[in-house]
C-alpha cells in the first residue's frame, strides 16, 4: 500500500504505552486468577513463584493503572458520549453484520463503552487494592472494610477481564484495527468506512498543513 493511502492513527509513544498496559494486564490477570481460584494456582507462576506473585501483583497493577491514566488524559475527549452515538447503539444488529452506521468520530460507541468501563474498573481495583495491600496499607483498615474491598477487587477484576476480552475480540474482528496498534497506521479506506468523521478531520488537517504559507 502506498504511503499516501495511509493515515497515522497512533504514534510510537501511544503504541508503546498501550502495550505496557496490555502486558501488565496479562500478568495481573493471570496471577489474580491464581489467587482467586485454587484450581488456577499454577497461574501464579506467571510472575515467577506464588510467593513472588503475591509481592509483585500489586506493583504490576499500579504500573498498569499509571500507564492507563496516560491513555485516559490523552483520549478522554474523544470518548465523550455524543448524540450520534445513540444511532450506533440502536443499530447494533447492523454493526454485528459488519455494517457501519452513523457519522462516527475517532471512536465509536462500543469503543467508548470499553474505555469508560475500563477506567471505572481500574479505579475500583486501585482503591480496593490499596485497602487489601499487605504489608503496606491493610493494617490501617478494619477487617470488615478489608473484606468489602476484597469483594470489590474481585468483581472489578472480573469486569475488567470481560471488558478486555471484548476489546480484543473487536480488534481481531474488524480487519485493519490490529494494524493500527502494531504499526500505527490504517488505510484511508478503513478510516473512511469505520470512522468517517475522524477521517474528514484528519484530511482537513492534512490539507491545511500542506497549503503554502502566504506572505504578508
Amino acid at each position: 500500500m502506498k504511503k499516501r493511502d495511509r493515515i497515522v492513527r497512533y504514534s510510537a509513544p501511544e503504541r508503546i504505552n498501550h502495550w505496557i498496559v496490555a502486558f501488565c494486564f496479562v500478568l495481573a490477570a493471570l496471577s489474580g486468577l491464581g489467587f482467586f481460584f485454587p484450581s488456577f494456582n499454577w497461574l501464579m507462576h506467571s510472575l515467577g513463584t506464588p510467593q513472588l506473585a503475591r509481592i509483585l501483583h500489586p506493583f504490576v497493577g499500579v504500573v498498569m493503572f499509571a500507564a492507563f491514566m496516560i491513555m485516559f488524559f490523552r483520549y478522554w475527549k474523544h470518548n465523550l458520549i455524543e448524540r450520534s452515538d445513540l444511532e450506533w447503539a440502536k443499530n447494533i444488529h447492523k454493526i454485528a453484520n459488519n455494517q457501519e452506521v452513523g457519522d462516527t468520530g475517532r471512536y465509536n460507541f462500543g469503543q467508548k463503552c470499553v474505555f469508560w468501563l475500563a477506567i471505572i474498573s481500574l479505579v475500583l481495583l486501585l482503591i480496593s487494592g490499596i485497602v487489601i495491600w499487605r504489608p503496606y496499607f491493610a493494617g490501617n483498615f478494619s477487617i470488615p472494610l478489608i473484606r468489602i474491598a476484597l469483594v470489590v477487587h474481585s468483581v472489578s477484576a472480573v469486569a475488567l477481564i470481560i471488558v478486555i476480552m471484548v476489546h480484543i475480540y473487536a480488534a481481531l474482528w474488524v480487519k485493519g484495527t490490529l494494524t493500527a496498534m502494531v504499526e500505527g497506521w490504517v488505510s484511508s479506506a478503513w478510516a473512511k468506512k469505520h470512522h468517517p468523521r475522524w477521517y474528514r478531520a484528519v484530511k482537513a488537517k492534512q490539507s491545511t498543513s500542506q497549503q503554502p504559507n502566504k506572505g504578508p
